[in-house]
């Protein structure tokens, strides 16, 4: 039986699916790599219409079995795009005096934070920013003693149509999926380097449609956002210039850069938009630098305050749009961040023929890393086996037969698919249930100790003195 894994993109202007294979050295050998156009489903990230998405995905993996001779059992995925955002949120315990913190407590402040709920937004995931025990900061409270465990967490929020919609798009294509991953964050695993990820870093996606920014510190994810603004409203704002969107987008390859010095503008120089109309150096550098130096001030305007004298580890950009000349001496000149580095590949060490892969353009950076996260072999059996060329639909595979709990997948990138989700919601419902339960039993436990000891004898002898005492002051007030 084959073994490989399989991941699969919704990217904005491409879907991509790709597989390939861990060797025992740490690298991934590419066994193949399909990609889609997805413009006309998938917009700023996030599914706009069901049914192509659905076709789109079911050609992905057709061509990706038929390349693999073998069936796809389940799919690892990313979930990115628009309104996607992450907020601060704390939940406190107070604790009887001298209690030493166990795990169990830990795991409660984790789980009744992923419990929150928030109009129209669903919880992808919750990264733990520190704790505090009384009145100090940690990072790891277990075995402390105190009297206040108080959690901070960075909870990312998706719009609740999006993540049902792209779960029902698996599901109409019958496709299992293996893991869910927030995009960003394993763009962040596969590209970012330990320094960087500790001394403080800006991680800026630059992609079609969505900008992705992603501010880590101390190794901890602080904030996130996805800005609707991409490369493609570039070449949107130079085919105001009366051309098609697709000769636009040859433009900006060819001829745009994000910065371009004073001295370097020729006023006599044009650039060709058709065989009979030409535009003038300087308009064309107007155009793509003021939609560029938008864009920077939107990335920049997303972090916060309190890091921007901590980010030792400078700013990283990757995605399609990182590829723009002078792209760095653009954000350079709009942050005043001198150590500015474009990633165009991941970390990791990739054997692949593929052109897409070779490239190293930083196109293909977010679905290697999602390649990178899997662990578990995506293979089905083989086709070759099938010799009547019957298509028996195997069963959906499903990798996680107990519902992991959120605070098992907190801070990892993991989102719970919708049939998690509705089983940790039921064995939420049902720990509320027994707990209920089990008050009304100690309520009525309570009653009848109370009816018993209003029943006992020494009760009644008490009540009985004291309705005879009660009776002669009554009676003595009656004499006066």
């Amino acid at each position: 039986m084959a073994e490989f894994i399989v991941a699969i993109e919704l990217g904005s202007s491409k879907m991509t699916g790709i597989a390939g294979k861990k060797n025992l050295d740490g690298s991934i050998s590419v066994l193949a790599v399909v990609t889609e156009d997805s413009s006309s489903c998938i917009r700023k990230g996030v599914v706009y219409n069901i049914d192509k998405t659905v076709q789109t995905l079911t050609n992905i993996v057709k061509k990706l079995e038929t390349s693999l001779k073998a069936k796809i059992a389940h799919v690892y995925v990313g979930v990115g795009g628009q309104s996607i955002r992450s907020v601060r949120n704390t939940n406190v315990k107070e604790l009887p005096l001298d209690t030493i913190v166990t795990q169990d407590m830990v795991n409660e402040l984790m789980d009744a934070n992923r419990s929150m709920q928030y109009p129209d937004q669903e919880i992808l995931d919750a990264a733990t920013q520190e704790y505090k025990i009384d009145n100090q900061f940690q990072l790891d409270p277990v075995g402390i003693q105190c009297t206040r465990l108080e959690g901070n967490f960075l909870n990312i929020l998706w719009r609740k149509t999006f993540y049902r919609n792209i779960n029902k798009c698996f599901d109409n294509a019958g496709i299992a999926i293996a893991e869910m991953y927030l995009s960003p964050l394993a763009l962040a695993d596969a590209v970012l380097t330990d320094a960087e990820r500790r001394g403080g870093s800006v991680l800026v996606d630059l992609g079609a449609d969505t900008t992705t920014v992603c501010v880590y510190y101390k190794n901890i994810l602080r904030h996130l956002a996805v800005i609707p603004l991409g490369s493609n409203n570039i070449t949107k704002d130079i085919s105001a210039l009366q051309m098609e969107e697709k000769n636009a987008e040859q433009m900006k390859l060819q001829y745009a850069s994000a910065y371009t010095d004073f001295n370097d503008i020729d006023s006599e120089k044009t650039y060709p938009i058709d065989a009979d109309r030409t535009v003038d150096m300087r308009t064309f550098i107007d155009i793509v630098e003021a939609r560029m130096l938008e864009i920077i001030e939107n990335v920049w305007c997303q972090v916060p305050n309190e890091y921007y004298d901590k980010l030792l580890g400078g700013i990283i950009l990757t995605g399609g749009g990182s590829n723009m000349r002078n792209i760095e001496r653009a954000f350079r000149n709009h942050t005043n961040i001198e150590k500015i580095r474009v990633a165009k590949f991941v970390s990791q060490t990739i054997n692949s023929n593929n052109p897409a892969i070779t490239a190293k353009d930083g196109r293909m950076c977010t679905v290697m890393g999602l390649l990178a996260k899997g662990d578990m072999n995506c293979a089905g059996e083989d086709i070759s086996s099938n010799l009547f060329g019957t298509d028996d639909k195997q069963a959906p595979v499903m990798p996680h037969k107990e519902p992991r709990t959120p605070s098992e997948i907190s801070g990892k990138g993991i989102v719970q698919t919708e049939a998690e989700k509705a089983a940790e919601e039921e064995r939420q419902r049902k720990l509320q249930e027994e707990e209920e339960h089990r008050r009304v039993a100690e309520a009525e436990e309570e009653a009848r100790r109370q009816a018993q000891r209003e029943n006992s004898v020494v009760n009644k002898s008490l009540k009985g003195l004291k309705n005879f005492f009660k009776k002669m002051v009554d009676d003595d007030d009656d004499d006066k």
